[in-house]
């Protein structure tokens, strides 16, 4: 289960000091018993509140670099006799 975040905790506490604050004041009750049920009421719409507020995006990993190529020692194989040509000799500017 992910963890709330600060902003889930702010939006939440906000909204039950707020409505309860409302709810008492528009309902004007002074009997315990209405209170408890409006502090319950304050406490169920700050946890709606919080539930609510988007949580952080899911973290995609980082695209993978590929490595660094490590050099090719190419091998090649030494000619044979029959594919030994003559050298090319250079002639001379004139």
């Amino acid at each position: 289960m992910p963890r709330p975040t600060v902003a889930q905790f702010v939006y939440g506490s906000c909204a039950v000091i707020l409505s309860t604050f409302a709810l008492l004041l528009l309902s004007g009750t002074r009997s315990g018993a209405g209170v408890a049920v409006v502090a319950v009421v304050a406490l169920a719409l700050g946890l709606l509140v919080a539930v609510r507020v988007p949580g952080p995006a899911a973290r995609r990993p980082a695209p993978a670099r590929p490595a660094t190529p490590l050099p090719v020692r190419a091998t090649v194989p030494s000619p044979s006799r029959e594919q030994v040509r003559e050298p090319v000799h250079e002639r001379a500017a004139s």
